[in-house]
């Protein structure tokens, strides 16, 4: 069984604390970079009432990147950490 460590991450002014497989941290920290630097992007480009709707540009941003076939840096970070934890809460289920 994989040891799971908490980590503290952030998005946007908002820290989470969750927990994921030591392996799966540099992914993460990489996934969170990428989205973070987006709404960063966002922020410069277009006037915003707060921070959710930064967010919600980022959504929107990666929803069409999805739709449109392109494979993005954060399409495939993402995929693998949600099939990461799709297997942990499997394991959590049957045990």
């Amino acid at each position: 069984m994989q040891e799971l460590i908490t980590v503290n991450v952030a998005i946007g002014d908002r820290t989470y604390r969750i927990k994921i497989n030591r392996n799966d941290e540099e992914q993460v920290r990489k996934t969170l970079k990428i989205i973070n630097d987006k709404i960063i992007e966002f922020k410069t480009e277009f006037a915003g009432k707060d921070m959710q709707d930064y967010i919600s540009m980022v959504l929107l941003w990666y929803a069409t990147q999805a739709q449109s076939g392109k494979e993005t840096v954060l399409e495939k970070d993402l995929e693998e950490v949600f099939r990461r934890m799709d297997e942990q809460l499997n394991k959590t289920l049957e045990g």
